[in-house]
């Protein structure tokens, strides 16, 4: 699915100082809660020359840039090809949600073909990165007070991308998918709240021991897909990834 960015953003992509692979949108947007005022978080992988790579002096690995138009902000963070091919030979869900978001801002064959291989990336470790995101996740929703419903639908979405990608292997990233599969009965108005109001907007203190317990019950869920997943326990990609990468870097010259 291609992704309009805003007018004001083209810009920051043609800027680029080398060639973008692929670059898709994550956060908000992605998991399908957008408020007015989200943000634009853009993720993808950069190419650095063969003169970059294959001296004493590397290149950037990653790249961060910032751009606030009209009260609104773009982030943008790419990696270069051989440290992203690194974080999906780890049990790395953020690189897999990239990789595989369908809000494409720009892409390319090898795009294709990367998503082609790293399907043998996905491993039922994953499921240690989701919960250890959710148990940040969830921190960030019980320090605060009041309570802000974001961390809170941030918590449930990634307890159901874990959940889903240990049962079928594959990525999910949008909670109103999600919960077409799961028909847990508060999403449809945590989503409603946030999407109708901005950032800020918080959950009543009566509320919060609900969520507790879903939150608790969730993790147990998560847990038990994991031990019963027939995801492998290793990556198989890693020798086709090494091929692949040679070919991208002669090509880019």
């Amino acid at each position: 699915m291609r992704f309009e960015l805003p007018s004001q953003f083209q810009e920051v992509l043609t800027k680029q100082p080398s060639p973008l692979l692929f670059a898709t949108i994550s956060g908000a947007h992605l998991y399908g809660f957008p408020s007015a005022d989200s943000d634009y978080d853009l993720r993808g992988v950069h190419i650095l020359p063969l003169r970059d790579v294959i001296g004493l002096q590397m290149g950037p690995e990653t790249r961060e840039i910032s751009s606030e138009q009209m009260g609104i902000e773009l982030d943008l963070v790419t990696h270069d090809v051989k440290k992203f091919i690194g974080l999906l030979l780890k049990r790395n869900g953020y690189v897999l949600e990239q990789l595989y978001s369908p809000l494409i801002v720009q892409s390319s064959p090898e795009h294709d073909a990367l998503k082609a291989i790293a399907t043998r990336c996905i491993t039922r470790h994953h499921s240690h990165h989701y919960l250890g995101f959710v148990r940040t996740q969830w921190r960030l929703f019980t320090q605060d007070s009041p309570a802000w419903v974001k961390p809170l639908l941030y918590v449930f979405r990634v307890l159901l991308t874990g959940i889903h990608l240990m049962q079928t292997g594959e990525i999910e990233a949008n909670l109103r998918h999600l919960n077409e599969k799961f028909q847990l009965a508060y999403i449809p108005a945590l989503i409603a709240q946030k999407v109708s109001g901005t950032e800020q907007t918080f959950i009543a203190e009566r509320e919060q021991t609900f969520y507790h317990t879903e939150y608790n019950r969730l993790v147990q869920r998560l847990e038990n897909a994991s031990q019963s997943s027939s995801l492998p326990d290793s990556p198989s990609a890693a020798a086709d990834l090494h091929d692949w990468l040679i070919n991208i870097r002669l090509a880019a010259g």
